[in-house]
């Protein structure tokens, strides 16, 4: 369901809503609110060590619980995209990256309690120093450290992953891991 059709009355001034309105944007009859149900952003990183293994995270929870993910998660307001990846590298692994360099956008839809948010998830690649102990924290089962260029698509949770995990091994730098071959960014 998409989030307009959770609005039966107008949230403004309380007139119940017709049934057959348009998804967007809202707009009550009586008192002529417009509102826009904007798409939610998220961020994410394939963080890379010196030996070129990526940090990959098993799932804790619905959407896609077991299945393989980056660490990342919804920029909260006031963030950018690259603190909105530390702090949830940070909440989710106990580290936050460095060298962040950004790799790819790509549209995602992300269903909770039976309503399906629209996601602009935002990509990027990092560097982690080596000596840094990823830990399962916040909704993780658990930390993998595996070679990106191998890990099964399958495996991964989210289209928008499969996408910059895709966009990685095209534009991964062979001789420098975690870093990208000059050129633009991509976006999907």
């Amino acid at each position: 369901m998409h989030p307009s059709q959770c609005f039966k009355f107008c949230p403004s001034c309380g007139t119940a809503l017709p049934d057959d309105r348009q998804r967007q944007p809202l707009c009550c009859p009586a008192c002529g609110l417009v509102y826009y149900f904007n798409t939610t952003c998220a961020t994410a990183a394939i963080v890379v060590r010196p030996d070129g293994m990526a940090l990959f995270i098993r799932r804790a929870k619905e959407p896609r619980k077991g299945a393989l993910g980056l660490p990342g998660g919804f920029i909260d307001e006031g963030e950018t995209a690259e603190d909105g990846v530390r702090r949830e590298f940070t909440e989710e692994v106990g580290f936050a990256p460095v060298d962040i360099d950004f790799l790819c956008s790509h549209p995602n839809t992300y269903d909770y309690k039976g309503i399906t948010y629209p996601v602009l998830d935002f990509f990027f690649v990092a560097r982690a120093t080596g000596d840094q102990q990823a830990q399962a924290l916040d909704a993780v089962d658990s930390v993998h450290w595996l070679d990106p260029m191998t890990v099964g698509l399958e495996e991964i949770a989210f289209p928008s992953m499969k996408y910059a995990l895709t966009q990685y091994r095209e534009r991964r730098n062979p001789g420098r891991p975690g870093f990208l071959l000059p050129g633009p960014p991509m976006h999907g």
